[in-house]
């Protein structure tokens, strides 16, 4: 019986860079799930994660066709925190599931990009933490510069904290400091250190 796969938690905060360490990991042939994509899912007319909005917030927050409407649960929930931790409680776990879902039968590599994979609890599940981190300023300056409005930037970074509880959790830190290329130097020993952590189980 093969063993399973070697399950990687990636993370980072706001415009750490964490999504182009992602893709990269992507294209070297890894398995990448992003948490997103499943929230994406949950949401849609007659999910899991629309029936939880919809207990949570009321009918209010679905569009007509019963889907969660994201724009407005995000203004809701990045204003409160109090609705912004009880919607974590319940999508959290539906996420977790999910991904364990998809990858029980993968072999090799796997991988969950999560913005809030430590805080939600995840890291347990997971062979190697790595995140991506940068300086808050700089995050800030690339959310807006990629068209993010200022408020909005600044509610999300607030609501993400210091990442203090990731970068603890992490085994693996990758500095986005730098530029790309520097980025992409880090990306490319995580490549070779995940073959090598596969090629061992």
């Amino acid at each position: 019986m093969n063993a399973r796969a070697l399950r990687v938690g990636l993370t980072g905060g706001l415009a750490s860079g964490k999504s182009t360490v992602s893709r990269w990991l992507r294209e070297s042939g890894f398995e990448v799930i992003d948490a997103d994509r499943l929230v994406a899912e949950l949401y849609q007319s007659g999910g899991e994660g629309a029936a939880a909005v919809l207990s949570l917030f009321g009918p209010g927050m679905l569009d007509e066709r019963g889907a969660v409407d994201h724009a407005k649960v995000a203004a809701r929930v990045f204003s409160d925190p109090a609705a912004r931790a009880s919607l974590e409680a319940a999508i959290h776990p539906l996420v977790r599931k999910r991904f364990v879902e998809m990858t029980a039968a993968s072999q090799g590599v796997v991988v969950l990009e999560a913005t809030l994979l430590v805080e939600a609890g995840y890291a347990p599940g997971f062979d190697l933490i790595v995140t991506v981190e940068a300086p808050c300023e700089a995050r800030f300056e690339r959310a807006v510069a990629r068209g993010m409005d200022r408020g909005s930037a600044e509610a999300r970074l607030l609501a993400q904290g210091d990442g203090g509880a990731r970068r603890e959790a992490a085994h693996r830190l990758i500095d986005n400091s730098g530029d790309e290329a520097h980025l992409r130097r880090q990306a490319d020993e995580l490549v070779e250190e995940l073959k090598r952590l596969a090629a061992g189980r």
